[in-house]
């Protein structure tokens, strides 16, 4: 009784399954009971909150910061046009950017299974690291199976159309000999932002260049996750060098290409050392120019 007094101020819970959290520690609780004439170790205490339901929770996303009764509808309609396309084998790519990485002798989240752990630097000092990686990932709906461009300078719409013409040519063009079209599906935002005209200026070079008609769809805003991409290819590659830390850019190459899934993903990857610059301000006119 003196336990649940004690969570009833800090305690959530599921009303459906009775599942109970507190953000209270154990060393906390533990004192606030000694003070309370009940004494109890660490151990015993998180014995009878196991069977009091209490567990350790982590936050969830899973509420929508942005709503739309059309919502389903457009999602509808995504799904139709991509199967659409993919019941005449025409290629259906999901785009999209990973989170950059500091290359260098750095902490790296997850674990690992290791006789030792690895020895890294105390701090993540960018001026530390021997550069960037940008990753720009395109993953083949049809046949479950990405590729990765590695950057080393900064994400634009230019470097993600960049990487996407690489594809064509190492893949795409062979594994989909005389069709013309292509759909590409990205989220709303980022350096694919629909509104920006570098991306649509890139694109239709892409196009001239092969001969392509390109559809593009865009992820509506707040469903970013729901890009194929995020679930099926990145997913994977964060789960492959979790607690490894990326040394070098080549350390970054391996892992992408050893990454396998029991679904028979697999990836390829290479790096681009061209530069793109994206558009700078003037601190003096509060302008931004190219």
């Amino acid at each position: 009784m003196a336990l649940q007094e004690l969570l009833q101020d800090a305690t959530a819970g599921d009303p459906m399954t009775g599942m109970k959290w507190t953000h209270r520690s154990l060393r906390k609780l533990c004192k606030a009971l000694r003070r309370r004439g009940v004494r109890l170790s660490p151990t015993t205490l998180a014995r009878w909150l196991r069977r009091l339901r209490f567990s350790l929770r982590t936050c969830r996303k899973q509420k929508a910061g942005i709503r739309n009764r059309d919502r389903d509808r457009q999602f509808r309609y995504l799904l139709r046009l991509r199967n659409w396309y993919l019941a005449r084998n025409w290629p259906v790519i999901s785009v999209d950017g990973k989170k950059k990485e500091l290359v260098g002798n750095f902490k790296h989240p997850g674990r690992s299974w290791r006789r030792r752990p690895h020895q890294v630097l105390d701090h993540d000092f960018p001026s530390w690291a021997k550069g960037r990686a940008n990753p720009a990932g395109i993953y083949d709906l049809a046949h479950n199976d990405g590729y990765v461009v590695i950057g080393i300078s900064q994400e634009t719409p230019s470097f993600e159309v960049a990487a996407i013409r690489r594809w064509w040519l190492e893949v795409g063009r062979r594994r989909y000999e005389n069709k013309s079209r292509l759909l590409i599906e990205v989220d709303s935002g980022g350096a694919n932002d629909h509104r920006k005209w570098e991306w649509k200026f890139a694109l239709q070079g892409l196009a001239d260049e092969f001969g392509l008609t390109i559809t593009v769809t865009h992820v509506p805003p707040g469903a970013s996750k729901w890009n194929p991409i995020d679930h099926r290819m990145f997913s994977l590659l964060s789960a492959d060098w979790a607690g490894e830390p990326l040394r070098s850019y080549e350390t970054i190459l391996k892992h992408i290409r050893t990454t396998r899934s029991d679904a028979g993903f697999h990836c390829r990857a290479c790096l681009d050392l061209g530069k793109y610059e994206g558009k700078k301000s003037d601190p003096r006119r509060g302008r931004r120019f190219a």
